[in-house]
């Protein structure tokens, strides 16, 4: 499956996670419903290995990291920015989340040696602005006091731990670890997380068999953690953190287009440029020479470098080449053996 496939999965996907989760909101707690959600996903796709047959069996270290990408991605985080939005405004909360964009690319410089990129970078900021044109009356209205501190340092904090999950991922993919399998046990160790923090925080568990939470819950499980976790880490895999990290500042855009249709949401000049930028962002962000071409010269028959720390990645590592150009960043040719092992 092309990048281009999974990146419109992703964001169609959790551009529309927030409609199913409006109707899991009430008398479920909000985290209980996350421990429903990944316990089923987890399930899900533990099944879905057994049946393929697929390998589940992982060192200890593996699942040192496994579980480190569970706890990071899919358990802690969610539980600090559910703790941010008691604070903080949605809208607020999603521009300092697309500071993950930022995160990505630092961290990915620091932990796999990755190089930063300065049209990604220019890209970035120009996504940035718009996602802050955006939410510009979010941003307006809000008024620094105790609490919203403490909700601005919960979402950064968990932004933060969300960059660590993707540059786990990442590492976790370098080191040939399969990402259907890995999103399994991740879910899973995210899940027992989320639960036993769940059970000492002391919140009360339930369930409601109403078709509308039930459908919810399915979605979220299936499309939003399954499918768009697959497809976004996959990404991360492919074109490197910081550029799979844009799909978060497209999320929003798609969010808008069905408030427009379900709520009547009712479209501003500033949201109209910001989305403009956020676009004219991503496209900077494609506008990127093929690491191949820089590589292996067709005339000179140039031949990848090598050397200590170095190890040859396997051919699929140039996926996204073609011969008219480059859709998106093709990952390194090599892996730094040191960084996070």
């Amino acid at each position: 499956m092309g990048n281009a496939i999974f990146y419109t999965l992703t964001v169609l996907i959790w551009g529309s996670t927030w409609l199913a989760i409006k109707f899991q909101l009430g008398d479920v707690d909000p985290m209980v419903s996350v421990v429903w959600r990944f316990t089923l996903a987890a399930a899900i796709l533990m099944a879905w290995c057994r049946a393929r047959r697929l390998n589940m069996r992982f060192s200890g270290r593996d699942h040192l990291f496994m579980a480190l990408q569970g706890a990071t991605l899919f358990g802690v985080n969610y539980w600090l920015f559910y703790a941010a939005e008691q604070h903080l405004t949605s809208g607020l909360a999603a521009v300092i989340f697309s500071t993950i964009l930022v995160m990505n690319m630092v961290n990915g410089t620091l932990f796999l040696g990755a190089p930063f990129d300065m049209k990604v970078a220019a890209g970035a900021l120009l996504g940035l602005s718009g996602i802050a044109l955006v939410f510009r009356p979010e941003l307006t209205g809000f008024h620094l006091g105790d609490d919203s501190l403490v909700g601005m340092l919960l979402c950064f904090a968990a932004t933060f731990l969300a960059s660590l999950g993707n540059i786990i991922s990442a590492r976790n993919q370098q080191r040939g670890l399969p990402v259907i399998q890995t999103n399994a046990w991740g879910m899973a160790y995210g899940a027992v997380l989320m639960l036993a923090a769940a059970l000492l925080s002391g919140r009360q568990f339930a369930f409601v068999g109403s078709p509308a939470y039930i459908i919810a819950l399915v979605y979220l499980a299936v499309f939003g953690s399954i499918v768009a976790f697959g497809c976004y880490l996959t990404l991360v895999g492919r074109i490197g953190a910081d550029r799979a990290a844009y799909a978060t500042l497209l999320f929003p855009i798609v969010a808008l287009g069905i408030s427009t249709v379900w709520e009547g949401y009712q479209w501003t000049p500033e949201a109209a440029i910001g989305v403009s930028l956020i676009l004219g962002g991503k496209l900077l962000m494609l506008k990127k020479t093929c690491f191949r071409h820089r590589t292996v010269d067709a005339g000179r028959g140039t031949k990848p470098r090598t050397g200590p720390g170095l190890r040859a990645a396997r051919p699929a590592a140039l996926a996204g080449h073609t011969e008219t150009g480059c859709v998106c960043r093709a990952p390194l040719p090599y892996s730094f053996s040191g960084g996070m092992d």
